[in-house]
């Protein structure tokens, strides 16, 4: 079967996907069903019911080695971001089917120009595992809509045609699903328009399924510009010896790897697990990014908690924390209005212009003079 430039296989929508094994005969990589979750012992068997109704609703992937670690992971936390529950099929009534607003910022298809100077591109919608507090829960999952080859050359020739994008982010989805052999003919591409100076690309594939960082993969993101690779992580535990390995190729072949992980309850929302962490990545030479708030996706409610608690996590790990093991906190404003830092504040004016109190992380306040 082949498929057009800037597209991915087709994977399929049921049953678990197969890959060739050494030996030439197939094994399982993917669970896809209720059924496949519970034969793999992630549900119970009484729970699969409930699992199937969600998954009719949104996409499910968790590939077996995402899997195994699953399975590892006493504290939960991985079982509450990668199998579904029936908590999903709550909508509140703030909830939003595009909670940042791509569509509102998508002058052509696989484009969101939200800011002056960067883009995001999209090839494809299909994911290694499928989160279940993603923000584009309602556009990802198997056989997703991928760019054709003619609007990967629309998309390109827009960002050719604004001299003002300097940076190029490929999301999705997951851009590191694409074949190595498109992948490095699609970042060649960008490479080659003279006023993009930066390609980042946003991923979770090393902690999903760490064996597909290949070298032809790792080879596919060398080119003549600077290009970064942001890892989506939330819990130590995703970061197995197999993701750390991964991360690792990466690494070692020039690629400067930095972090985004997302606040949430029961997987990560108290200062000692975050810090866990925050200096687990710094130690595998992954800079911590951002840290964001959840967005307001339909049947998420269940992950949310207040911007204080959120602030109040940060305030603690302040004066712990090393600078390079502290995250930006934000917040991208539903609408499609962009992210901002919603961090803890440690300066405020005082009542006369110049004066100022300042908070240390412990708490304690003094007051600080900068007039001229």
């Amino acid at each position: 079967m082949t498929t057009a430039p800037g597209t991915s296989p087709s994977r399929p929508a049921n049953g678990p996907e197969r890959a060739t094994n050494a030996a030439g005969g197939t094994r399982q990589r993917t669970l896809r069903t209720a059924d496949d979750l519970a034969d793999a012992g992630l549900i119970a068997p009484g729970d699969a019911a409930i699992a199937a109704r969600v998954a009719r609703r949104y996409a499910v992937a968790v590939p077996v080695a995402l899997a195994d670690a699953v399975r590892n992971d006493a504290s939960g936390a991985l079982r509450r971001q990668f199998v579904p529950a029936g908590d999903e099929l709550v909508i509140a009534r703030d909830e939003l089917e595009d909670p940042i607003g791509d569509a509102a910022h998508s002058p052509v298809k696989g484009i969101v120009h939200r800011y002056p100077d960067r883009v995001l591109l999209k090839p494809l919608h299909a994911c290694a595992v499928y989160c279940r507090f993603c923000f584009r829960r309602e556009q990802v999952g198997p056989g997703g809509d991928a760019l054709t080859a003619a609007e990967t050359a629309a998309a390109l020739a827009y960002i050719r045609g604004n001299p003002g994008i300097w940076e190029v982010i490929l999301s999705g989805g997951d851009p590191l699903l694409l074949a190595p052999r498109r992948l490095k003919a699609l970042v060649a591409e960008i490479a080659a328009i003279g006023h993009v100076g930066v390609i980042r690309v946003h991923t979770r594939l090393p902690v999903a399924d760490p064996a597909r960082i290949t070298p032809a993969l790792t080879r596919a993101l060398r080119c003549s510009k600077a290009v970064y690779v942001v890892l989506h992580c939330n819990h130590a535990a995703e970061l197995t010896p197999a993701a750390t390995a991964a991360a690792a190729r990466l690494i070692d072949a020039g690629i400067p790897l930095l972090a985004q992980s997302v606040l949430l309850r029961g997987v990560n929302d108290d200062a000692e697990t975050l810090e866990a962490l925050l200096r687990a990545l710094v130690a595998r030479r992954i800079k911590p990014y951002y840290l964001h708030h959840p967005d307001r996706a339909r049947g998420t409610g269940h992950f949310r908690l207040p911007l204080a608690a959120g602030q109040a996590i940060l305030r603690r790990l302040r004066g712990r924390l090393s600078g390079i093991a502290q995250p930006t906190y934000v917040l991208d404003i539903p609408g499609g209005h962009g992210k901002v830092p919603v961090g803890p504040e440690y300066l405020r004016l005082g009542a006369a212009d110049g004066e100022w109190t300042v908070t240390d992380p412990a708490g304690r306040s003094y007051a600080y003079t900068d007039k001229a």
